[in-house]
């Protein structure tokens, strides 16, 4: 048997839970039969007992929120600045499509 971590999803919060099973299939269907279809929230991981997951402390949960927020926003910046671009360059091939006289 194999330790498997999974964000689960619990009446509307997120919980990690480990589950023991053969392999990650068979984990998220036992998953899934207790908690209900498409309960589970991330890709199971598999964990050995040795390298076992600390909890962060609240500081660090908090800068690493931050870090994950800075990191969505650069890709809103990225993705902004492509559909800007697209549409520039529609609007010149409509342009040149159909001059105005």
């Amino acid at each position: 048997m194999n330790k498997y971590l999974a964000s689960v999803r619990i009446k509307g919060r997120t919980v990690k839970m480990a589950v023991f099973a053969d392999c990650p299939l068979h984990a998220r269907l036992i998953i899934e039969y207790q908690f209900g279809m498409n309960s589970v929230v991330s890709s199971l991981v598999q964990v050995n007992e040795a390298s076992a997951i600390k909890p962060l402390t609240p500081d660090q949960a908090r800068i690493k929120s931050m870090q994950d927020r800075v990191k969505r926003d650069q890709q809103a910046v990225r993705a902004e600045r492509a559909r800007q671009k697209i549409h520039h360059a529609q609007q010149q091939i409509t342009q040149a499509i159909n001059p105005k006289n």
